[in-house]
């Protein structure tokens, strides 16, 4: 049974992230950069995967959109430019996140620019997690109900697993598969068996997010379009802010939990947090 003290350890912990991200409100920036960013490679190879799709008349004399050579690889592509855009500005808000961590003053030009010196690194690792994201898919198409399942415990366990990658990626300056076997090694020797800190920030996006979809909810059983209309658009614009925030604390968390692990101390608004106790180090058995 987990102790209440970790418990409070791990809510005080996303509290001080969000006392960070209130105190630099600028780090929002990169996420919804990043949103736009997506919508557009979305849009984009979207309208360039149906050009290429052929079609043929089905035996009900209706026709059929197929795919073709040309618009699998499209596909592939929307895989790769979608995990760019958001590692990029991931890895943008991470270094924005560590200058303020160190007590230092950023901006948006600062991360970004950062970012760019680590392009081709960004790059190497996009190529890494689309591929990831490619086979993962198969398998849950193949296996059906029992690919989801595994689908999803593969998924958890690689987010797990790669969740200090990015911080790696732009501190250190080495490639996706130096980071990644990193990354696996500062997991174990700061998280050990306990993920409550990180799970914390999650069940706080949950949280979040219930009253949105309470609204969406409200404006469907409305029935009236004068009604639904407005109040379905507020819902949904409550996800996409809520899920904006969340993504700027989960960048400031892995920036400050990756300095953690390689200073063994936070300095900035962590520096009161006794983080060694709040990740619940393994202990030697």
């Amino acid at each position: 049974m987990v102790g209440m003290g970790r418990v409070k350890r791990s809510w005080v912990l996303a509290k001080t992230t969000w006392d960070v991200l209130r105190s630099e409100k600028q780090l929002v920036g990169y996420p919804v950069l990043s949103f736009l960013a997506s919508m557009v490679v979305l849009v984009v190879l979207g309208v360039l995967g149906w050009f290429t799709s052929g079609s043929e008349t089905g035996t009900n004399g209706n026709e059929i959109y197929t795919a073709s050579v040309a618009t699998y690889l499209v596909g592939i592509a929307t895989y790769l430019g979608l995990a760019f855009v958001q590692i990029y500005f991931l890895a943008a808000l991470c270094a924005s996140a560590n200058e303020r961590l160190q007590g230092r003053e950023t901006s948006l030009g600062q991360g970004i620019s950062i970012a760019n010196s680590r392009l081709a690194r960004i790059l190497g690792w996009a190529v890494v997690t689309a591929t990831v994201s490619v086979i993962l898919r198969a398998i849950e198409e193949r296996l059906d109900f029992l690919g989801q399942i595994i689908v999803g415990a593969l998924g958890v366990a690689w987010r797990v697993v790669t969740f200090l990658t990015v911080p790696i990626i732009v501190f250190e300056d080495v490639g996706p598969v130096t980071a990644l076997k990193r990354s696996g090694t500062l997991f174990k020797k700061t998280w050990g068996e306990n993920l409550i800190a990180h799970m914390s920030l999650a069940l706080v996006g949950i949280l979040a997010t219930l009253p949105a979809i309470l609204v969406i909810v409200l404006g469907v059983v409305s029935l009236t379009a004068v009604v639904a209309v407005p109040v379905i658009a507020i819902g949904v614009l409550w996800i996409i802010g809520v899920s904006t925030v969340m993504s700027a604390l989960s960048g400031i968390y892995r920036t400050a939990l990756y300095r953690y692990a390689v200073d063994g101390q936070i300095q900035g608004a962590f520096s009161s947090l006794d983080l060694e106790h709040a990740f619940g180090q393994r202990k030697s058995r």
